[in-house]
């Protein structure tokens, strides 16, 4: 079966073709699809009764399900779905004075390892298909009667392991016909695949790029991220000056602080070195706490040191606000699958 919201308005027209319809009903079904999350063929009122059987024989519209939403003291709500094959992934939805932004997944599970995140224990199941990530904004956009502004690709997964269905993802999310949320506003993560980050690249689109650094060296990121014994971090620069180049987006740089592991004052003079002169920005996350794991947060004092020599050195750098902390709904602490 055809997953029509898996696929772009170029894609659909053709399907449209193959079948023997007239190329203009795409544009119809996109918008039923995109625009108005319609979730069955039998609500697309304007196209015929005949032309909905047949896509009920030849399509699906893939529809992921609710199972549990938690709501943070902070307003933040975490939501874990239930995708058509029966896996689970979990996504937020946090509200701030310039609207609402969705943190969404991108695989079922993670590869990647990275010692200090909860989303890679128990390994990869498999990449999430276009359509399961659209419908995480689309079904949260529904349920709480919103307009969705801001998307981060920073939840389960390593986006551009997925980079296939992560491009057909941000296409539609894009267009008219549909969300319509621009490019400039959604965010997309990766732990430094360089190959990947060089091909995305060459697509020239404005999204920015939040690159997982988290040390200032190989010798520490080679502790705590296992990429980074494939992809040494001279080479991560590189790809990360050669994606500014060409897209004329700044880097966002993503630093969990773990205290006695990243955060001292001699680590912050040499991420301070390693960046320099480069157009980008430092995210400080204190690490969130996880069951598996015994890193400990940095104290405030000290967070507030490392971010004065970032600034003293002319590297912009803000400490970012720990939200959704009390549902393990912060940075690094969502999972593949949730105790019900």
């Amino acid at each position: 079966m055809t997953d029509l919201k898996s696929m772009t308005i170029e894609e659909l027209t053709g399907f449209m073709r193959e079948i023997g319809e007239k190329p203009f009903r795409a544009k119809q079904i996109f918008k039923w699809i995109h625009k108005m999350h319609t979730e069955s063929f039998d609500e697309m009122t304007d196209i015929s009764l005949s032309l909905r059987e047949r896509l009920k024989e030849t399509a699906l519209l893939t529809c992921i399900r609710p199972v549990r939403e938690q709501k943070s003291r902070d307003g933040t709500a975490k939501y874990l779905f239930e995708l058509p094959d029966g896996n689970r992934i979990e996504s937020v939805k946090m509200d701030y004075r310039h609207g609402h932004s969705v943190c969404i997944s991108s695989q079922v599970g993670c590869a990647m390892g990275c010692e200090f995140c909860a989303s890679t224990i128990g390994g990869l199941v498999r990449n999430l298909t276009a359509a399961e990530m659209l419908d995480q904004v689309y079904v949260i956009e529904k349920n709480n009667n919103i307009k969705v502004s801001n998307v981060v690709v920073m939840g389960s997964g390593e986006p551009l392991q997925n980079l296939k269905n992560l491009l057909v993802f941000l296409k539609n999310i894009n267009v008219e016909e549909g969300d319509n949320i621009s490019l400039r506003n959604i965010t997309v993560s990766t732990c430094g695949i360089v190959p990947a980050m060089y091909e995305l690249a060459e697509y020239r689109l404005p999204v920015t790029l939040a690159v997982s650094l988290h040390a200032p060296s190989d010798s520490i990121r080679r502790q705590i991220m296992p990429v980074a014994k494939v992809y040494p971090i001279n080479e991560l620069m590189a790809a990360c000056r050669d994606y500014f180049e060409i897209t004329g987006r700044r880097i966002s740089f993503e630093y969990s602080l773990m205290e006695g592991v990243n955060d001292s004052e001699e680590q912050a003079e040499e991420l301070a070195m390693l960046l320099k002169d480069m157009n980008c920005h430092v995210n400080l996350i204190n690490v969130n706490p996880i069951e598996e794991k015994d890193f400990k947060k940095t104290h405030k004092r000290a967070i507030m040191a490392f971010k004065n020599i970032l600034e003293k050195n002319q590297i912009n750098a803000t400490i970012r606000r720990e939200l959704g902390q009390d549902i393990d709904g912060a940075c690094g602490q969502l999972r593949r699958r949730y105790p019900q």
